[in-house]
């Protein structure tokens, strides 16, 4: 027994230990072997076909004009004041509701654009828009 010497067997390991990693290795491709015959596992299951094609309900557009006089156009046929309502009223329930867009004349008051905007929105038109012509 001799203090102060050093054997061959008290040195440093300078290589990684591979057999944890080789264990590791060998139990993920165990778990991988057992579990992808369950995922591929399926009923096969002869589906008949159809052909359809979607339905797409997509709303119309209203289109309201205020001249520069104040006169109401409802697309493109001049309407008077009274009869507004009635007609925004029957365009409003329809389903899908359609889309208002409002083209206001730049000369026009703008009393009456917002009257129509608050006649719109009285009959429960929730899809209101304004047009305008892109500055050059």
């Amino acid at each position: 027994m001799a203090f102060g010497t050093q054997d061959d067997t008290d040195e440093v390991m300078n290589e990684i230990n591979m057999t944890p990693l080789v264990d590791v290795m060998l139990v993920l491709l165990i778990i991988f072997i057992i579990t992808v015959p369950v995922m591929k596992h399926a009923v096969n299951i002869d589906l008949p076909s159809a052909k359809n094609q979607p339905l797409e309900a997509r709303p119309e557009t209203i289109r309201l004009s205020v001249d520069a006089k104040g006169d109401y156009y409802l697309n493109q046929d001049m309407i008077e004041d009274k009869d507004l309502q009635a007609m925004l009223k029957a365009e409003s329930v329809k389903v899908p509701q359609p889309e208002l867009h409002i083209r206001g004349d730049k000369n026009v008051k703008y009393e009456r654009v917002a009257q129509a905007m608050a006649t719109a929105q009285q009959v429960g038109l929730r899809k209101i828009g304004f047009i305008t012509e892109p500055k050059n």
